[in-house]
């Protein structure tokens, strides 16, 4: 259960050498409900920092060339499937602002905290054709909303302070809001999404360091049920990411860690635990109209087989540039809408006894290498 929020979810661009070379994000993402069809669509939302001891009155775009390196506060909002779309809007470093205790971040008029969200983003589409340096889709959305985090999932010593002071990771990771509800509404385009607590499906976590995974993998979903049946499992949820971390400059192939919740009893399986004989394999398939995710982990005490999938059309192709203000990741799919099974097993003397098999949809999933 969630109840003080975790000092990890937190700015963490205050070390010195993040300052000027590191970037930090907090991802939502969520199911909303036309309120005039019913019919779900699921959405995403940003709050990203780049560079911060670099910044200015004026936000540095690190894919022009007359710039170094890039420095700016950026929110960034969307959704997958029909009209998908990601829109950037970025913001000088003198319109940032934030505050520990209690958590809040403000990039102009959005407003990120631990319980509440809201802010707007907007581009058009002539921007988007004479500013390609926005990495920017065009459109315009609007939220406010209320967030419930019920469950979370802490890495544990991979993003301890020890590690964290010793600048050792690339890339960081934390779920916060791993089983989040969100309360309230957004505007994408003009159309009005209802988003209500008990079927929102959210999700909230952060990154920050010096550079992104590759390959880069992430699959999360807390709409789960037993296999054929339809009834949504309450403190239910799982999330795996991973890739080939680098810890002082060394890269550590083929490394995922996550956990999967069921009845609020964690299953955890992390490559950094290895007093608990964890061992893990994940693999992607492109078969040309889908891409489908395949993990497979165990330890001392179960083990666990996801298949998740997701048609191609439906994905977003995610745009960043790392603090260098290189663009290295272009083919790196992202959606919100995998649907897919797992199977659960409990380790029982020599061998292993079935806790369940799960159905899972609106599925949070990504992947890409270069």
């Amino acid at each position: 259960m969630v109840n003080r929020m975790n000092k990890k979810n937190q700015y963490m661009l205050e070390h010195q050498d993040l300052k000027d070379n590191g970037f930090d994000w907090w991802w939502h993402s969520f199911t909303g409900y036309s309120e005039e069809t019913g019919e779900p669509k699921s959405f995403f939302i940003e709050y990203f920092v780049m560079n911060p001891g670099l910044g200015s009155d004026i936000p540095i775009l690190g894919q022009l060339k007359e710039n170094d390196k890039p420095s700016y506060a950026m929110v960034m909002a969307g959704t997958w499937e029909e009209g998908k779309k990601q829109i950037h809007n970025m913001y000088p470093m003198s319109s940032f602002t934030y505050r520990h205790e209690p958590f809040r971040v403000q990039i102009g008029d959005n407003i990120l905290e631990d319980v509440f969200l809201a802010g707007s983003v907007r581009m058009s589409k002539e921007e988007t054709k004479t500013h390609p340096e926005y990495m920017s889709d065009y459109g315009s959305m609007d939220w406010s909303l209320m967030v419930y985090k019920e469950l979370s999932f802490d890495v544990g010593y991979g993003s301890s302070n020890f590690l964290r002071d010793q600048n050792a990771f690339n890339m960081y990771w934390h779920v916060e809001g791993l089983k989040t509800e969100y309360d309230g509404y957004v505007n994408l385009d003009g159309k009005r999404y209802l988003v209500t607590k008990g079927k929102s499906f959210g999700y909230q976590d952060k990154n920050w360091g010096r550079d992104f995974t590759n390959p880069w993998i992430w699959l999360n979903c807390n709409k789960l049920s037993y296999k054929g049946s339809e009834e949504v499992l309450e403190q239910t949820a799982f999330v795996f990411g991973g890739g080939q971390p680098l810890v002082f400059g060394k890269a550590l192939d083929g490394k995922i860690l996550g956990v999967f919740v069921h009845k609020g009893k964690a299953y955890e399986y992390n490559f950094s635990k290895v007093w608990k004989n964890n061992r893990q394999s994940f693999k992607t398939k492109d078969d040309g109209e889908n891409l489908h995710w395949f993990i497979k982990c165990q330890n001392n005490h179960s083990r666990i087989a996801l298949h998740f999938q997701a048609p191609k059309k439906d994905l977003l192709l995610m745009k960043y540039e790392n603090p260098r203000g290189e663009m290295n990741h272009r083919h790196l799919y992202n959606g919100g809408t995998a649907r897919g099974e797992v199977r659960l097993y409990d380790k029982k003397g020599k061998g292993y006894q079935l806790v369940g098999e799960f159905s899972g949809s609106l599925a949070g999933c990504e992947y890409g290498t270069y």
